[in-house]
């Protein structure tokens, strides 16, 4: 199966999201599609799965022009996408979601849930997931449940499996796991088209690679080429890749801007520690080590059962989000789609939700003040779009991390401790380079403590000053980042560490 799209072009009235854009994939190869956040990727696998008619160009499959896609064209013609947001119905067991809208009736049209099992055992074998097909999928793990989707892509005879950041919320394992079927798949002959921002699956995995930038073709290469990492993270950003930057110095002698003393929540704790003013901490370590709960229960999320917490060597309150946020305390969750964005509201109005209040005048909306820090933050944090009417959910995952981190950094914003919820899941090289260059600013000029919670090296090397590992809820080593390097970091934590319940 060959599929390929020739002088692709989408408008969005005066924004060029694609802008005749060509591409092919073969039968038993891995193409990996690279790109910023905004660069285009997203609306090319929305053309060809139907989610999203292009204004112009052809899509062709096996010789078969199409202008556009509907959903049934493109699944008819054996593309099927997974997108990052998984479409599985939680309420549904495995075998009802895989045959949902192509169900197996008998002559009186009654579903044969029986044959519905059999087949979906044959297809949970083949991605090799052993579990019951009568289990409800919103039992099953993050990777188990994209397991299932690709599940049904097969069980639908995709030829074209189009896979949209699969590794993005997987842990270590799952991802490698997730990296054999591909592989499995291509030797199978299905032709696969990767997107991610992962630049060691691109070298483990693909054949040839396609980079975006800014809606237009900018790169293509045949990985036998001798491609490396620098290769690939020149055509992403449009720049030479250097050396590591390192955070801002801190003063040794100052005061601590947070302070935990005996610090404990539901499976973490109990933690002691101390972050400066401009000081960047890493929590480090694999998904479940108890990063993430520590960052919650300092939010007010999850319930504090021992310990005191002081911001300016103040002891402050922060049983709910309401409390942390009034102890100048914020978070920017991991989860940034559910727990943290209002995705129909406007950019302009996520960004200055928190602040609406100070702006106003009278109890009335200053959309003029607004509109300032808005322009302010936006160019800053280098927004693409930068548009204060274009709702949230319409932005790019590096984009809306922005948003976030635009909300609680702005002009008006008194934030003195902001919690980083692995702040660039989902985000491309050059949109991770402009997040890391913002907190490390910010944390500089306005003396913010910040802890960023993380699973990859590169990340803490990248921002922090200190790391602490993290495992079973507990901190089991302090690093000082300036002494150790990215394969240091690597070799502390384990893919066999339990991780907390």
């Amino acid at each position: 199966m060959t599929t390929s799209v020739t002088g692709l072009t989408k408008r969005y009235g005066s924004t060029l999201a694609l802008d005749h854009v060509s591409l092919e994939i073969t039968s038993g190869e891995v193409h990996a599609l690279l790109g910023h956040n905004g660069a285009g990727k997203s609306t090319l696998i929305k053309c060809l799965g139907g989610g999203v008619a292009p204004t112009s160009g052809v899509m062709t499959v096996d010789g078969t022009e199409f202008a556009s896609f509907d959903p049934r064209t493109s699944i008819a013609n054996g593309v099927a996408v997974i997108y990052q947001n998984l479409s599985l119905i939680d309420g549904l067991n495995i075998a009802e979601n895989l045959f949902l809208g192509q169900e197996v009736t008998h002559a009186a049209f009654v579903l044969d849930r029986v044959q519905h099992r059999e087949l979906a055992q044959e297809s949970l074998a083949r991605v090799g997931l052993n579990v019951n097909p009568n289990t409800l999928v919103g039992e099953l793990s993050i990777g188990q449940r994209q397991l299932v989707e690709v599940a049904k892509a097969l069980q639908r005879n995709a030829r074209l499996l189009i896979l949209d950041e699969p590794s993005a919320a997987l842990s270590k394992t799952e991802a490698e796991r997730l990296s054999e079927l591909v592989l499995g798949l291509k030797a199978d002959g299905i032709a696969i088209l990767y997107v991610t921002h992962l630049l060691n699956e691109v070298m483990k995995l693909a054949d040839r690679v396609t980079v975006l930038r800014d809606g237009k073709n900018v790169w293509f290469s045949d990985m036998s080429a001798g491609v490396t990492k620098d290769d690939l993270v020149e055509a992403i950003s449009g720049e030479s890749a250097g050396a590591i930057s390192r955070p801002h110095p801190i003063a040794a002698d100052a005061m601590p801007a947070l302070s935990l003393s005996d610090f404990g929540g539901p499976g973490i704790g109990p933690i002691t520690l101390d972050v400066k003013p401009g000081e960047i901490l890493a929590l480090y370590g694999l998904v479940g080590a108890g990063r993430t709960r520590l960052l919650q229960t300092l939010f007010g999320r999850l319930p504090t059962r021992s310990g005191t917490v002081a911001v300016d060597g103040e002891i402050v309150s922060h049983s709910r989000p309401k409390k942390a946020l009034s102890a100048r305390i914020a978070l920017v969750p991991g989860d940034r789609a559910k727990q943290g964005l209002f995705g129909s509201m406007s950019a302009l109005d996520n960004t200055v939700i928190r602040t609406m209040g100070q702006l106003s005048r009278g109890g009335i909306r200053n959309i003029v003040a607004e509109r300032t820090v808005f322009d302010r933050v936006s160019d800053r944090l280098s927004l693409r779009p930068k548009s204060e009417v274009l709702p949230a959910a319409r932005f790019s995952g590096g984009n809306q991390q922005k948003i976030l981190i635009g909300r609680w950094v702005n002009d008006r914003s008194d934030v003195k401790v902001l919690l980083l919820d692995d702040p660039t899941q989902g985000v491309d090289v050059g949109a991770r380079e402009e997040i890391y260059r913002v907190v490390r600013e910010l944390a500089a000029e306005r003396g913010l403590a910040v802890i960023v919670a993380t699973n990859e090296p590169d990340e803490v090397m990248s921002l922090a000053h200190r790391c602490l590992v993290m495992q079973k809820g507990k901190v089991v080593q302090e690093i000082d980042v300036a002494t150790t390097t990215a394969e240091k970091l690597l070799a502390l934590i384990h893919v066999d560490a339990v991780p907390v319940p």
